[in-house]
C-alpha cells in the first residue's frame, strides 16, 4: 500500500487529545488520523446508502402500480369472504 505524506492544521487542543489517545492506542498519529477518516468514510456511504433506500421507498406509486393494488385487494376480498 503506498502512503503519501500530507499536511494538515489543526487547533492545538486537538492536537493535543489526538497525541494522547494515540499515546493510550499505541499508535502513531498517522495512523490515528487514518483509522479516523477510515472511519469517517464509512459512516458517510453508510448515510449516501441509506439516503438512497429511503428515497426509493419515498416515491408515491405511479398510476398503474395503484391500479394493481386495488385489483389485488378487490381480488382478495373475493377470496376471502365469508370465510371469517
Amino acid at each position: 500500500m503506498q502512503n503519501v505524506k500530507t499536511a494538515i492544521s489543526i487547533q492545538k487542543s486537538l492536537f493535543e487529545q489526538v497525541e494522547a489517545l494515540a499515546d493510550k492506542m499505541r499508535v502513531s498519529r498517522s495512523r490515528l488520523f487514518g483509522l479516523a477518516m477510515e472511519d469517517y468514510l464509512s459512516r458517510q456511504h453508510n448515510r449516501d446508502l441509506l439516503a438512497q433506500i429511503n428515497a426509493a421507498y419515498a416515491d408515491e406509486p405511479d398510476l398503474t402500480e395503484k391500479r394493481l393494488r386495488r385489483e389485488a385487494r378487490h381480488h382478495h376480498r373475493r377470496i376471502v369472504e365469508g370465510e371469517w
